[in-house]
């Protein structure tokens, strides 16, 4: 095995026991301001036997807590009662303080991790969503990744009806338009659903007697289908969340469709296609590039091969001398190896991360918040002091970060600094499912790449094109709207449900 697979094994193994971090140069103030941030990651399972969906639910929602790290639930549905938990924190943390680990065993569970995107930061907002009867007892409940770009008239409507919100998310808009025609059947209620809401949706949901999915018709957010056994099922945001619970990958919900179990038919699990013509795969493109985990399937595609591959392509289409090249952990490290794989210039790992070190530490002063980077990811000084070095990145967004990590680098003695980012220029924010920064706060949609390179105070820049990112991933059924300004859906208006 050489070098660069060595390297390539053990990125991958880490992520079995460990969270994945995006971009662990990142402050935790600047995960929120100077990065693409996802909304959620969902999971849900079901069999006609009772399983242990307390400690199963806990290790696919672990799975994905690279989706959200502000907030944790989940929905059990045991002998027809459904039981609802949520509460801020991580995964891990949040299932402690789960006193009776019993009364989440049941024979279907939901869950979902929480990163804000529509609506406040209130508990109110944490998912899953239920909906009750007259007699207090859950009758519906529903895990959302996306974001709806008709939410705030769907809302006025079913204020108009008489339907009373409770949160301030776009994701109760779902909820409610189900219960409210759920005397059309689930699947009915589903599809009326569907029907009218547009934009970008990922969904799981159970009633106090069927499980079910769904994906809008563009496909934008990912949703994988797996299987325990024959008679167990597990769909999730990613496949690494299959992965954890011991389910083997069957195939992606498909767009436009609607899975759901049928209490006469226990153990089977029904698909329906809403309208066959409206869908279409428009699965985002920064979820290979960012967002998965490197070590996910999604539409057959590899995340991890894509990242070497971007890799490889940036070496292609801007080749230059240097003496290292490095990844920004962790995103950014199989886009490096590619880089080395193509040219030839050594991959080296110079930026040591600290595995011990979790959420940031609570601070008051920016000087003290930026030393807390060091405490992460700690550079080798001996590895770069002198030497031509190419960084490369998943993304500049507003350009803080890369700023800072230039000067770190400067500072240890780096000879030239030679910036690759493996994303084309951001230069417009996403309206479906991902928390980016207005157009005013996009560096890339402000500056020229030679304004911006100067900026950074770096010898070379240069973005991977949108040509290449769509040769890479192999077509352009993909959403590239962050980087084209061309959404597959009208953006709609802006999310402000109670203002």
């Amino acid at each position: 095995m050489n070098s660069l697979d060595i390297h390539k094994s053990e990125y991958l193994k880490q992520f079995e026991t460990q969270t994945y971090g995006r971009n662990l140069f990142r402050t935790q103030e600047e995960e929120r301001l100077d990065a693409p941030t996802e909304e959620c990651g969902i999971f849900g399972m079901y069999s006609d036997n009772d399983l242990d969906t307390f400690s199963l639910s806990q290790f696919g929602l672990f799975a994905l807590q690279h989706r959200g790290q502000e907030a944790c639930g989940i929905s059990v549905l045991k002998d027809g009662k459904i039981t609802n938990m949520k509460d801020e924190g991580l995964v891990l943390d949040v299932y402690k303080e789960i006193q009776n680990p019993e009364t989440f065993m049941g024979n279907s569970a939901i869950g979902h991790t929480r990163y804000t995107t529509a609506g406040d930061k209130k508990k109110y907002n944490f998912q899953p969503f239920f909906a009750k009867n007259e007699y207090d007892q859950i009758i519906l409940s529903i895990a959302h990744n996306g974001n709806l770009t008709n939410a705030k008239e769907l809302k006025h409507e079913l204020e108009a009806e008489g339907v009373v919100f409770r949160a301030t998310s776009d994701s109760e808009v779902i909820l409610r338009l189900i219960q409210k025609n759920l005397d059309l059947g689930l699947r009915g209620a589903i599809k009326a659903t569907m029907e009218k809401i547009e934009g970008a949706y990922s969904v799981v949901g159970m009633t106090r007697n069927k499980f079910f999915a769904f994906r809008d018709f563009n496909g934008i957010r990912p949703l994988v289908l797996g299987a325990i056994n024959e008679n167990s099922y597990v769909v999730a945001s990613e496949s690494v969340a299959l992965d954890a619970v011991g389910a083997q990958y069957v195939r992606d919900v498909l767009p436009g469709e609607i899975i759901y179990t049928n209490e006469n038919e226990p153990g089977k699990l029904n698909s329906y296609m809403v309208n066959e013509e409206r869908g279409k795969q428009r699965i985002c493109s920064f979820e290979y590039i960012y967002f998965a985990r490197p070590d996910s399937t999604l539409e057959n595609i590899n995340v991890y091969e894509i990242r070497e591959k971007s890799g490889e392509k940036i070496w292609e289409q801007a080749p230059v001398e240097a003496d290292i090249v490095i990844g920004v952990p962790d995103s950014g490290v199989p886009a490096a190896i590619g880089f080395s794989k193509a040219s030839g210039i050594p991959f080296r790992p110079v930026l040591i991360k600290n595995r011990y070190i979790g959420r940031s530490f609570i601070v008051p002063t920016q000087e003290m918040r930026e030393r807390i980077v060091n405490l992460k990811l700690n550079p080798i000084i001996s590895e770069i002091k002198d030497k031509r070095v190419v960084i490369i990145d998943d993304s500049i967004v507003r350009g803080t970060t890369s700023k800072r990590l230039v000067k770190i680098l400067k500072e240890a003695g780096v000879k030239e600094i030679h910036f690759r980012s493996v994303s084309p220029p951001i230069i417009a924010p996403c309206y479906l499912g991902i928390d980016t920064p207005s157009k005013d706060d996009l560096i890339s949609a402000n500056m020229t790449t030679e304004e911006l390179r100067v900026y950074l105070g770096v010898d070379s820049l240069e973005f991977l094109s949108t040509d290449n990112l769509k040769e890479i991933l192999g077509s352009s059924n993909h959403c590239f709207g962050c980087f084209t300004e061309e959404y597959p859906v009208a953006k709609g208006e802006e999310i402000e449900l109670f203002n």
